[in-house]
């Protein structure tokens, strides 16, 4: 977050001596159970802050406690966990230390960041109390999820109080039916009738009558604020009884009367300096005296303070208070009404104190209370580089909307930063006039640049800016100006391109992306060297969404080389995950191994800690190794990945070591497992630039296609139009080679031969478009389904001719998957191929690997054991337990337990004992192991 954090923040507000002891309410906050939640909710002035001070200082035993008070800025979901985070490790020391790196990680999502805080947390061995004071200042959407998460996931001992005005949009209904929620409304902080009493006589020094008692008692329905107004307005009274007598019932008449009795007894200094610094959120002594105008302002604060007159101290040096917020609410509605013109110029006044003091956050703000529109967009524009970089984007267009709309369109810094901020989120709406406005700008300067040239505006090229366009293509026939040698001219030329060329790619409208991606490249220079890599990383997007992959990767590297030039380097790993995907794609294993491995290389060497997209690098590593078969090496990888944490991966990693999980667990024989992991990749998936040419529901089609359910892939299919006679897109083209995997499994079904015929005319459709567009990977596979579509048909040359032709592209990458995975349905091709003498050490390979799905079941066994299963056996031969195997074959319990579940199926037994005894009778273990006790 931008500036240094308000320690103020986190100091619990001390008690003071007129407090009334409540033990009703207290020991309900102690009650046992262990809530997750303590909801503290009731209008202003009921006494929620002054409990929880109470209650915490009475614990009998002590827990780390973790105070914030809230204020609006907390809304950017940024700054609000930074601030729990400080807050929890000054309860705890050492605490938080990882998500606070993470925070500041523009790729981090909040669940990456609070999985992070809850590990810490769960790892303590003593009671934590995280107090969340005056909640109700916030309103984002994205923290009250992220609240919902963390109590969701909350440790047993760690336990959240929310003190607030209001009910907070949390699932409270599931925390009280499951008993987790502790609830302190208005009708319990209520003053009881001995309380009040109690409370009037401590803090007037009078002892008033039972029935005066009584009257304020009732005519305030227990309100604590109003009670201490009542006891302000009661010192020094002769006549408390007529006081009592007058005293009104309705509580805003009430509060407006007595704030205006306590105003009114004060010597006109004070309340000159009362009402001038209400509009302060805190004070202090020097900023007092910069908003007022006169010295003294810390001597003042300490007279306030000991005068009980509703200043609440927030440290233990009496340097910051806080007016309380009720009395807060009053000055600053009598300032507005008695001295509105003075409003302004206090709030200039603190905006100037907090920039030269460096909050520049705190500037901002009161620029704008103060209506001063330049200042505050001045200011903005000083912090736009440190937020953008920071990724602080919720504050910043929170600052950008609150501006005035003249300002944002004349300046274009900020009208296109707001663009950038809605289209961060996907929004469209608003971008268009943005663009528009910098255009003008734009065109405004070119014009003034000609009249001091002298150039006749009649022979300048004609400009589109102002005219309205369609959105996709709007500006799209501006001229290619560079500007002259007004470098700010060119560089707001060259952001309006990229913005449209990222609002075109949203769109779908790959020409308009290319066009003004190209515009940017032809109007920067290479000292642009980020504007550059965005521009080239978004005409790889455009080449690889049509499946043009030469160019998409030469895009994506001159991207990687211009990130890698501005020091960007986490994000050139991104660039590299693009880059070994398309080469995937191509059918260069080698390649993108080659890729993977240096981007691990430079993710790891940048001292201890990892650059974001290191754990990709592994996935992407096992994701190849699983197609050469390499399963114990694709393991270590997929751990390796898993355990640098989702911190170290970009957004789509959790998707991505799930959907190569998903893989090895298939392979493993662990089919539900791998059904369950593509689940969890379709949630875990947000939609991003990157082109989604493996979709999990078509994964998933072909997981249920190779367990034999083929009902359930012909429901994908009708589920998504599927067509033999579809027009053929890249970004479909995995999906339709998995239609023709289904077609092909209805051979020998009442229409099985038109099904035959539609998958070979579909897969010699998918051949030719994969081999224009160079796509020798779905080449590969193609080629392997065509044989076996020709040995269906009975044509054993034909399908031999095409296997032959697939493993003379797959022998030089190391491909086995694409192979053994149709196990018996090619084990007969591969060795007529392999009498042939083509590759036959190869093919030999192949052989040995698809001949294991074809294994024939010994005599007395129906269905054969997968290869991980007789590992498992294997090792169920042994004294090893069943975590002892687990981490023998780098798997979790849970997978050896599926494995042995099918193992007792298969041989028909229901013990370990009579497992392996089964499988020496069948030879498939030797005899004379002892067997496991």
């Amino acid at each position: 977050m931008a500036g240094p954090l308000l320690q103020t923040k986190f100091h619990v507000p001390r008690g003071r001596q007129e407090l009334v002891a409540r033990p009703r309410l207290t020991e309900r906050l102690g009650e046992a159970g262990a809530p997750k939640l303590t909801l503290v909710s009731a209008p202003a002035g009921f006494g929620k802050t002054t409990l929880l001070t109470q209650w915490l200082a009475a614990a009998p035993a002590a827990p780390s406690v973790a105070w914030l008070s809230l204020d609006v800025r907390d809304n950017d979901p940024a700054v609000f966990w930074t601030y729990v985070v400080a807050a929890l490790q000054r309860a705890v020391d050492g605490i938080g230390a990882e998500a606070l790196t993470l925070l500041r990680s523009a790729q981090s999502t909040t669940e990456t960041v609070l999985a992070t805080l809850l590990n810490d947390l769960d790892a303590l061995q003593h009671d934590v109390v995280l107090v969340l004071d005056d909640y109700h200042v916030i309103d984002a959407r994205e923290v009250h999820d992220g609240l919902a998460f963390l109590l969701e996931h909350l440790p047993p001992h760690v336990r959240v109080v929310l003190a607030g005005r209001a009910d907070p949009p949390l699932p409270l209904a599931r925390l009280r039916a499951r008993g987790q929620l502790v609830e302190i409304r208005a009708r319990d902080l209520r003053f009881t009738r001995d309380e009040a009493a109690a409370y009037l006589g401590r803090s007037t020094g009078l002892t008033l009558a039972a029935g005066e008692v009584a009257v304020l008692d009732e005519r305030t329905e227990g309100w604590i604020a109003a009670l201490q107004l009542a006891a302000l307005s009661l010192r020094d009274r002769d006549d408390v009884t007529g006081f009592v007598a007058s005293f009104g019932g309705d509580d805003r008449y009430v509060v407006d009367y007595l704030v205006e009795e306590v105003l009114q007894r004060q010597p006109a200094d004070v309340r000159d300096f009362l009402l001038r610094t209400s509009i302060l959120g805190r004070l202090s002594g020097p900023l007092c005296d910069a908003v007022t105008g006169t010295a003294g302002g810390a001597a003042r604060l300490a007279a306030l303070e000991r005068a009980n007159l509703f200043l609440v101290p927030l440290d233990d040096h009496r340097r910051w208070y806080r007016y309380h917020h009720l009395f807060a609410d009053v000055l600053h509605a009598r300032l507005l009404a008695e001295r509105p013109d003075d409003v302004p110029g206090l709030h200039r006044r603190a905006s100037d104190w907090y920039e030269r003091n460096g909050e520049r956050a705190e500037a901002i703000r009161h620029a704008l209370a103060g209506d001063d529109g330049g200042r505050a967009a001045d200011l903005v524009e000083l912090a736009l580089p440190a937020l953008r970089r920071l990724r602080q984007e919720a504050t910043l267009r929170r600052w950008l909307e609150a501006l005035p709309e003249t300002e944002i369109r004349a300046r274009p810094e900020l009208g296109l930063t707001h663009a950038g901020t809605l289209l961060m989120h996907g929004e469209l709406d608003g971008v268009e006039a943005r663009l528009h406005d910098a255009e003008r700008w734009v065109e405004a300067r070119l014009s003034a640049a000609r009249a001091d040239t002298g150039e006749d505006a009649q022979d300048a090229p004609p400009s589109t800016a102002g005219q309205d366009a369609p959105p996709s293509t709007a500006g799209q026939d501006a001229p290619p100006s560079t500007g002259g040698q007004d470098p700010r001219v060119r560089k707001i030329q060259g952001e309006v391109a990229v913005y449209r060329a990222a609002q075109a790619r949203i769109r779908g409208d790959v020409a308009a992306t290319v066009m003004h991606a190209r515009r940017v490249l032809d109007l920067l220079g290479e000292d642009a060297a980020l504007e550059r890599g965005a521009a080239a990383g978004l005409l790889g997007l455009a080449h690889w969404t049509t499946g043009d992959l030469e160019p998409a990767h030469r895009f994506w590297a001159e991207s990687a080389a211009n990130l890698e030039r501005a020091g960007h380097h986490a994000d050139t790993l991104g660039c590299t995950l693009a880059l070994a995907d398309i080469r995937i794609a191509q059918g260069r294993l080698h390649e993108a191994m080659t890729g993977y491995e240096r981007g691990l290389r430079v993710a790891t060497g940048h001292g201890p800690a990892v650059l974001r997209g290191a754990a990709d690098m592994h996935v992407g590593l096992a994701a190849v190794l699983l197609e050469r078969n390499e399963l114990d090496a694709a393991r270590r990888h997929l751990l390796a990945g898993e355990g640098l944490g989702e911190h170290a991966g970009l957004p789509q990693n959790g998707h991505r070591w799930r959907v190569a999980t998903a893989r090895l667990r298939e392979l493993e024989g662990d089919a539900d497992a791998a059904l369950a992991l593509l689940d969890d990749a379709e949630r875990a998936y947000t939609p991003d630039m990157f082109p989604d040419v493996r979709p999990i529901p078509a994964l998933r089609a072909r997981l249920r296609l190779a367990r034999g359910e083929l009902d359930a892939a012909l429901g994908w299919v009708r589920a998504h139009g599927l067509g033999a006679d579809d027009d053929l897109t890249y970004l479909r083209e995995f999906e339709h080679v998995t239609l023709a995997r289904v077609l092909l499994a209805r051979h020998g079904a009442d229409d099985g031969d038109r099904a035959l015929r539609e998958a070979a005319a579909l897969l010699a459709r998918l051949l030719r478009a994969a081999e224009e567009g160079g796509r020798t990977g779905t080449v590969i596979e193609i080629l392997v389904l065509q044989a076996r579509a020709h040995q269906a048909r009975g044509d054993g040359p034909a399908a031999q001719a095409a296997l032959r032709r697939a493993i003379s592209l797959a022998e030089p990458e190391g491909y086995v998957r694409v192979f053994a995975d149709e196990g018996r349905a090619l084990v007969g091709v591969l060795r007529a191929v392999e009498k042939q003498g083509d590759s036959r050490a190869y093919v030999r390979r192949l052989l040995a690997v698809a001949g294991r799905r074809e294994v024939v079941a010994p005599a007395g066994l129906v269905d054969p054991l997968s290869d991980r299963e007789l590992d498992v056996l294997r090792l169920l031969g042994t004294d090893l337990s069943g975590p002892d195997i687990a981490r023998e074959l780098v798997v979790s319990v849970n997978t050896v337990r599926t494995h042995t579940k099918n193992i007792y199926a298969k041989l028909g037994a229901t013990s370990r004992r009579a497992a392996v005894r089964r499988a020496q009778e069948l030879g498939l273990l030797p005899h004379g192991r002892t067997a496991p006790r």
